[in-house]
């Protein structure tokens, strides 16, 4: 073969590659299947799952229209991640009640997905343009330090409960991805607006279901659940009522969503809201706390009042003091003055907690534990106490011991060390957040900052009488109030560049 033929071939090659990219171009971009082709395509798809669904079930059709549900889906959280981060964030708050009502899918394994789709996402954009100036500062140092710590778990050689650590590192280490796909993704003080809406009426959708709980009783899928294990009833039946859980896994998640909620709204009040908006946000405020009161969790009684007496610090003046000493004489009042009422007195007695037996018993359990921490720098593995180390290591020593708090967890199971920095990590997220509040000039901001201060102060308060931080959607809204503050902080300045360069 010479060389004029196989030049000839070449071009032919190339002229049917052509000819045929600019058909694919044509028939599926231009035209988006409305042509011959795509009739015939839709109308033999469509034969064939016709015919498949009626010699195997409608299991079959459902499978396969998963492709047109799932293929999208992954290109819209990867293209567009505000899109991803809507859904995330609303699946997080519903993910507990669609697996009580019985769906059986791993939806767990559903978020993990979700949060690797969102880096692919990070990734991509990060190729076409490099710049992690975003993600810098010394809360992204800490959370990096946090989850290599959490990672290095896994090679703790004091541990009995290794196999343990898969299930436990997700909870803990894994989440917090997500900080950093809030941090790089919210970029403008609209999508900040619209995360907060979102917020409010995920938690109030939260707090209207707890009130159909108490007062007109469960859904029979509830009830199911409520009955199918003794232990349930020792948790959850005190003083002749259910506490309510509301759309969540337990009353514990259940109430301090209610907290953090309430403390939300407080540091929206103090935003250039119209009058109307702060009427919502009062009513949103006396809806969350009087349905938390129904879930009987004493431990997050506590956080609002904690939550207002850094609010009054942070923003002290004469009007606010004044405010300050009338709330607590009237609060003093509520939790002094005798009641029958099984729902009031519970609250009363998150206040005494040295009359409180269950209390007595923590500080015992504690105080045991001491020696052991002490002596293990890093712990005894993640997931070595409570259920995992019951069901990974029974019999062990770890396996027996109760946590009951997430600061206790994290000293027995990651050791001295790794309490130490996460207290670090805690104290730099709120430092780093009040800072900003002072610096930051525009009110609106100023607002949303002030208010993500309260919610992680709240968190942190939370998580020394309960484990606050590990199940959702607690987990994910923490990092996401860590991740605002950084926004409202880097789009202030970005405002103040625009201003000055005006000037």
């Amino acid at each position: 073969m010479n060389k004029e033929t196989i030049h000839s071939t070449s071009q032919i090659g190339k002229s049917k590659s052509a000819i045929f990219k600019m058909w694919v171009r044509k028939t599926f971009i231009i035209e988006k299947l409305n042509n011959k082709f795509g009739y015939l395509f839709f109308a033999t798809l469509f034969t064939a799952i016709t015919f498949g669904i009626a010699n195997n079930g409608v299991a079959f059709g459902i499978l396969m229209l998963m492709p047109a549900i799932v293929l999208p889906a992954i290109y819209a959280f990867v293209t567009y991640p505000r899109i991803g981060i809507t859904v995330f964030l609303t699946l997080a708050y519903f993910i507990m009640l669609i697996a009580r009502i019985g769906v059986n899918f791993p939806l767990g394994t559903l978020m993990d997905g979700m949060e690797a789709l969102f880096l692919l996402g990070l990734f991509i954009q990060q190729k076409k343009k490099k710049d992690w100036s975003t993600l810098k500062g010394p809360i992204t140092t800490w959370i990096l330090i946090w989850m290599i710590f959490n990672f290095l778990e896994v090679a703790n050689p004091t541990t009995e409960a290794r196999g343990a650590w898969v299930y436990t590192v997700r909870s803990v280490a894994v989440v917090m991805v997500t900080y950093f796909i809030f941090l790089f993704n919210i970029r403008t003080i609209q999508f900040v607006r619209f995360i907060i809406k979102l917020w409010l009426s995920l938690s109030f959708i939260g707090a209207a279901y707890a009130f159909k709980q108490e007062h007109f009783g469960f859904f029979p899928f509830e009830e199911a659940y409520l009955h199918s294990d003794p232990g349930i009833a020792l948790l959850l039946f005190i003083g002749g009522t259910w506490r309510k859980f509301s759309i969540f896994n337990d009353p514990v998640v259940f109430a301090y969503i209610m907290a953090v909620s309430t403390l939300l709204c407080v540091g929206l009040l103090t935003g250039p809201f119209k009058k109307w908006k702060k009427a919502v946000l009062w009513f949103l405020i006396f809806s969350f706390m009087l349905n938390m009161l129904y879930s009987g969790t004493r431990g997050a009684f506590v956080l609002v009042p904690a939550g207002m007496i850094l609010y009054a610090i942070l923003k002290y003046n004469k009007n606010i003091l004044i405010i300050a000493i009338i709330g607590a004489v009237s609060f003093i009042g509520i939790i002094n003055v005798p009641t029958s009422n099984q729902t009031l007195y519970r609250f009363q007695t998150a206040f005494k907690p040295n009359d409180d037996l269950s209390y007595k018993v923590r500080k015992i359990n504690q105080k045991r534990i001491q020696p052991y921490i002490l002596s293990h720098p890093m712990g005894g593995g993640l997931g070595s106490t409570g259920e995992w180390g019951k069901r990974f290591a029974p019999g062990s020593f770890l396996s027996s011991f109760p946590p009951d708090s997430g600061y206790v967890r994290v000293a027995v199971e990651c050791g001295w060390l790794g309490l130490l920095i996460l207290c670090i990590f805690m104290f730099t997220v709120l430092k780093t957040g009040i800072n900003s509040y002072y610096k930051i000039r525009d009110p609106e901001l100023k607002s949303y900052c002030l208010a993500m201060v309260l919610v992680i102060f709240a968190f942190h308060i939370g998580n020394f009488p309960q484990e606050a931080l590990v199940q959702f959607p607690s987990n994910v809204y923490f990092y996401l109030g860590i991740a605002l503050i950084g926004v409202t902080s880097r789009l202030d300045n970005e405002q103040n560049k625009i201003k000055d360069a005006t000037k």
